[in-house]
């Protein structure tokens, strides 16, 4: 039995991204189900799937996965690839998974999730530009020390999915993660498993108020490259 991964939209849900491409890059199969976001809060319709009312969620069988970190866990248990072999790069992927997930509060809040659009930042507080300087930091550490192209090595792993979000805010935003982090953040780039989330975040139609919002407090928009709402 294949596996059924619950994510929201393309546009806004950056912790949907981790694992939709983990799976896809590593050639997991699954089936793809979109729940869209109704609201800012989705707690109390998402919470008919997923324990915790968000997304993204695995369902296996009879069995819920929730939250990317523990879908990751899981998936690394079954599947080859999901971490490194290699005892250093393995410890190192990590650490740096897991500092990406319960870390970068600044860049999350001050830098939303918005593949389709391009924004000129009103300001950058000092908590964010600490942010960005241990991003920069920690992809050129792994890039150099594991000899890349990827974070941890010659192969796309979960810690390049748990930062595949950041490259997409790198881009909308314009942040300057140094040259060897927009090396890194290039050849995300042209992943297809990324090109095929962007083409996706392309062609939503669909606008939320607050998601809408959030973006625009924090910066201007100069480029919106989504179809036309509906």
């Amino acid at each position: 039995m294949a596996y059924t991964l619950i994510t929201a939209n393309r546009n806004y849900s950056s912790w949907s991204l981790r694992p939709w491409v983990l799976m896809t890059v590593l050639g997991i199969p699954f089936d793809d189900r979109i729940e869209p976001f109704a609201s800012m809060d989705n707690y109390d319709a998402f919470r008919a799937f997923s324990p915790t009312g968000q997304v993204p969620v695995l369902i296996d069988g009879e069995r819920t996965v929730w939250d990317s970190l523990g879908i990751a866990l899981y998936l690394g248990e079954r599947h080859d690839g999901v971490w490194p072999t290699d005892p250093d790069a393995r410890a190192w992927a990590m650490c740096a998974a897991t500092e990406m997930h319960g870390g970068f509060g600044a860049l999350r809040g001050e830098r939303t999730m918005t593949v389709a659009q391009r924004v000129t930042p009103h300001a950058t507080s000092p908590r964010l530009a600490r942010d960005v300087t241990r991003l920069a930091e920690l992809w050129a550490e792994g890039l150099t020390r594991f000899g890349g192209p990827f974070l941890a090595g010659d192969r796309f792993g979960a810690v390049d999915a748990f930062f595949a979000p950041v490259v997409f805010r790198v881009r909308t935003y314009g942040i300057d993660v140094g040259a060897t982090g927009a090396g890194w953040v290039a050849r995300m780039l042209e992943q297809p498993a990324m090109r095929a989330w962007e083409d996706a975040a392309l062609a939503e139609t669909f606008r939320e108020d607050s998601h809408e919002a959030e973006v625009a407090a924090v910066g201007v928009v100069t480029e919106d490259l989504r179809a036309l709402p509906s």
